[in-house]
């Protein structure tokens, strides 16, 4: 369902599920991949990627959800507190993370993207959509968060009001992705920019601290004081 290898400091994360459609054993293959990265120490990145051609990650399994029973997909009841939980993990993740997105991520699948910290995207193929509004679905208050701070306000609002399909050199263009290649060179630009990222994740500590003044509960970005202020009392942050 999904793989973890290593090259050198950089650990390549690769969804083998089809459409890598999200259920609860799909949230679950993942966090232990990323459990294994975190197992690690010395200077690492990590890649996450697709085998599909088509598909990066087609968002919610809608079937397994909307079915009978819990399926092949695992626990139902415990479906949003562990992805959300996920990507809580992921967006604060100790060391950096870069998201090949060589197809389609629609809803759940474009979150995912969003919480690493640097997005290369296919320049000829695919589309990045928070398609939740197009299905009947609201898209949840984290979410909403996690979006707003990854994107501009126009594209914010195109994205999560209007459900915008953004192609790699549109999302280039808004600033949430990175760069975009062919298909055939798509990862190893995402290895580039891991391996060149990879000693910052040598300190974890400090680097998943910085992420959580960015992200997590009060963040720096947030303080209602402006900068003149913090300047002038010399705060030096937590």
């Amino acid at each position: 369902m999904i793989t973890l290898d290593r090259e050198d400091d950089v650990f390549v994360l690769t969804m083998e599920a089809g459409e890598n459609r999200w259920n609860t054993n799909f949230v679950r293959a993942f966090d232990a991949r990323l459990d294994e990265v975190l197992a690690s120490d010395g200077p690492a990145a990590l890649v996450t990627a697709s085998s599909d051609p088509k598909f990066f990650s087609n968002g919610l399994d809608i079937d397994w959800r909307r079915g009978e029973g819990d399926g092949d997909g695992g626990d139902k009841s415990v479906f949003g507190l562990e992805f959300f939980t996920l990507m809580g993990k992921l967006i604060t993740f100790p060391v950096p993370t870069v998201c090949a997105v060589n197809g389609h991520g629609f809803g759940a699948g474009f979150m995912m993207a969003l919480s690493h910290d640097v997005r290369v995207m296919r320049e000829d193929r695919g589309y990045l959509c928070a398609n939740e509004i197009q299905i009947g679905m609201s898209i949840p208050d984290a979410e909403l968060t996690l979006f707003r701070h990854k994107m501009s306000g126009s594209a914010f609002f195109d994205t999560v009001q209007l459900a915008r399909r953004w192609t790699g050199p549109d999302a280039k263009a808004a600033g949430f992705v990175r760069d975009v290649a062919p298909a055939e060179s798509l990862f190893e630009l995402a290895m580039a920019h891991a391996k060149q990222l990879a000693l910052l994740g040598e300190n974890r500590e400090l680097f998943a601290r910085s992420k959580e003044r960015i992200f997590g509960e009060s963040p720096s970005i947030n303080d209602p004081h402006g900068a003149a202020h913090q300047l002038r009392e010399g705060r030096r942050g937590r």
